[in-house]
């Protein structure tokens, strides 16, 4: 009988999990309001320039990624002004669960929940008005390490790391990566070889019908980089060089198959 208990007990709490799931999915994509997106800078490195970064954050820097949602939105068709809304809250002192670089399915699992956890607890302010979807970007001093961290957005629990560098001179590319995690927590994928780093083509191109092919004078967003040639890639230098392709449109629910 207390079998029999636990499993119901075990199923009804899947249940409700899947329905949360779903309900996410299906108000994150459906564009009838803005989709509030809560910003929680944090020191990745504990260093000077990091901390003196985030110290002259404001909501003006986010205005580059909300005018790229409202540019790429409205050429689609969405009759929003504002599709997306970026908040900036106040820094954190913890950081979120790193995800080991050799994680297999099993440890990617377990760093899902951790993460899902740490944000349900982190994202709380107090006074300030719950964000929809919860972004968490780890500023980096430049100086400590040539490369940044990959970073991560995921659909199940709308919440994403985003490792960025403190450094005012690599805004545009901050706002790229923050855009591309953004988009993963409403449903959008990839558009470049896992391997490699390359954009597939086409969907990873932003006018693969263009002739000559190359060089792309834009990136699409969830690739990354454009295309100067079959062999040459680069990251624009800001959003303004990017845009929302129409695989990635479909995928967020910005058009319909």
């Amino acid at each position: 009988m207390w079998k029999t208990i636990r499993i119901g007990v075990l199923l009804l709490v899947l249940a409700a999990v899947t329905l949360h799931q779903w309900l996410d999915r299906v108000q994150t994509q459906s564009w009838r309001e803005p989709l509030w997106v809560g910003i929680y800078p944090l020191n990745a490195d504990g260093t000077a320039t990091a901390e003196q970064y985030i110290d002259t954050l404001s909501v003006k820097d986010l205005a580059p990624i909300e005018t790229f949602f409202a540019r790429e939105a409205h050429r689609y068709g969405v009759p929003l002004d504002e599709p997306v809304h970026l908040e900036l809250y106040p820094q954190g002192n913890d950081l979120p669960p790193a995800l080991a670089r050799d994680a297999g399915p099993l440890a990617i699992a377990w760093w899902s929940l951790k993460l899902r956890w740490f944000a349900w607890r982190a994202a709380d302010v107090p006074g300030r008005t719950p964000s929809r979807i919860r972004l968490f970007v780890l500023y980096h001093d430049p100086a400590t390490l040539p490369t940044v961290p990959d970073s991560h957005g995921m659909q199940k629990g709308l919440v994403g790391v985003v490792h960025a560098f403190a450094e005012r001179d690599m805004s545009g590319a901050n706002d790229i990566v923050l855009a591309h995690e953004l988009l993963h927590t409403v449903g959008a994928t990839d558009k470049y070889d896992l391997a490699s780093g390359v954009p597939l083509y086409p969907s990873g191109y932003a006018d693969p019908d263009r002739k000559p092919l190359y060089p792309q004078a834009e990136a699409e967003i969830m690739a990354g980089r454009r295309a100067l040639s079959a062999q040459r890639f680069e990251m624009p230098p800001s959003l303004a060089s990017v845009v929302v392709g129409p695989e990635t449109a479909r995928e967020i629910r910005w058009t319909r198959p």
